[in-house]
């Protein structure tokens, strides 16, 4: 049962995280090409840079926790399935907790009301400029 270790923990990834597309309707599967717009280029990189680390003698895979079988390149094919699970199952995570708490991915549109941050930054940005300093010097304006 050892040689199935590796395989099982990418199922188990599956079994958890599956049930949130159907569960919560964040909609990973059926918005597919999304999906490969994400999973893709991570999955050309590190699938390039384990047959590098193969072939140099850096990376290795445990017989007895694969199955056995060598890809071209000495890659187990777990490993790969690894690169494709592993973010499929990230994405889904991402879109369950978006999904559950309303949260809207990436940066918020900039609060200029006076107390924002945004705001903030903008006079200190006018402040310098007005005052002749090109840089940050580190200090604060109560240090000035």
């Amino acid at each position: 049962m050892a040689h199935l270790t590796y395989l099982g923990l990418l199922v188990g990834c599956l079994v958890v995280t599956a049930p949130l597309e159907v569960l919560l309707g964040v909609r990973v599967y059926a918005r597919w090409r999304r999906l490969l717009l994400a999973v893709l280029p991570e999955f050309m990189v590190f699938v390039a840079w384990v047959l590098y680390a193969i072939a140099a003698g850096h990376w290795d895979y445990s017989a007895t926790r694969t199955l056995g079988v060598r890809l071209p390149g000495g890659m187990p094919p777990e490993e790969l399935l690894f690169f494709l699970v592993v973010p499929v199952c990230a994405v889904l995570a991402f879109e369950a907790v978006r999904k559950v708490t309303g949260w809207e991915a990436g940066y918020p549109a900039p609060d200029d009301s006076p107390g924002t941050i945004a705001a903030r930054n903008e006079r200190g940005a006018d402040r310098g400029a007005q005052s002749g300093q090109s840089g940050q010097s580190g200090q604060s304006e109560a240090d000035r």
